[in-house]
């Protein structure tokens, strides 16, 4: 998945359908791109950041904007969104992500995003974008689309994230078969009977899935997860420190409008 964003002051901050559950486990809350996250738990960051590394880390990353690139094939979608990125999108075969960044007309990098060509739909490439720069995402996505081509958002789904060297052993307890994956491929699947989107994939440098529900959803899929005994909820502190170490780019840190 892209990588976590820079924070913002942003008043009233909304709240993911999580956030309940992150109070209720001793989070500590804190204004990030608009939202209230989680920046850790009552363990601390240093012991979240090495169960990650050891076990497997759970990560509410429902802020991220989640979209639907739509044209009439394959080839028109592709080529919508490789206008507006140095990506190579028409020979993405169906299941496979890919990473690449939006570049405004300077060569700047907008966003780095990562786009799915889901298995069964035709001219479709699902987007993860940046919490930050989601709306600024979307308003230059859509003032570059070529007739026909459509842009649908997403603010009906949460996104989780179950990262870490038993993440796979994990998330296959609920998803049988999910372990045969390879890494940046993307699937639509049950996890105990809540249709999700899942993707071998993330941004801490460990092995993992992220996983798009629904909203109503989120709270059963996260307690069923939380309950396994290799997991452990992580913050936004512990995402920083892990995608750090593992050398990713995080966006308004390392790259922003200014960065060709």
């Amino acid at each position: 998945m892209a990588s976590t964003e820079h924070p913002a002051d942003a008043a009233p901050l909304r709240e993911t359908p999580l956030a309940a559950l992150h109070r209720a486990l001793g989070a500590r809350m804190v204004p990030f791109a608009g939202y209230a996250m989680p920046v850790q738990y009552s363990g601390g960051i240093i012991a979240e950041h090495l169960a990650t590394r050891s076990g497997a880390g759970l990560f509410d990353v429902s802020h991220m904007g989640q979209a639907r690139l739509r044209a009439q094939s394959h080839a028109a979608v592709a080529a919508a969104l490789e206008a507006m990125t140095p990506g190579d999108f028409a020979g993405l075969t169906p299941g496979r992500i890919r990473y690449s960044l939006l570049l405004n007309p300077n060569g700047g990098i907008v966003d780095d995003l990562m786009a799915t060509r889901p298995a069964g739909e035709e001219g479709v490439l699902d987007l993860i974008v940046n919490a930050a720069r989601k709306d600024v995402d979307y308003a230059f996505i859509r003032e570059r689309l070529p007739r026909g081509a459509t842009l649908e958002v997403f603010d009906d789904r949460a996104l989780i994230a179950v990262q870490g060297p038993k993440a796979a052993e994990v998330f296959s307890r609920h998803v049988p078969g999910a372990a045969a994956m390879g890494f940046m491929t993307a699937a639509v699947g049950r996890f105990d009977g809540i249709d999700i989107r899942f993707s071998r994939s993330g941004y801490t440098g460990e092995d993992g899935y992220e996983i798009s529900v629904a909203a109503d959803r989120a709270a059963d899929l996260w307690s069923a997860l939380a309950k396994e005994p290799e997991v452990t909820p992580v913050g936004l502190g512990a995402r920083d420190s892990l995608r750090l170490e593992a050398g990713l780019c995080l966006y308004g840190h390392d790259i922003d409008e200014t960065t060709s």
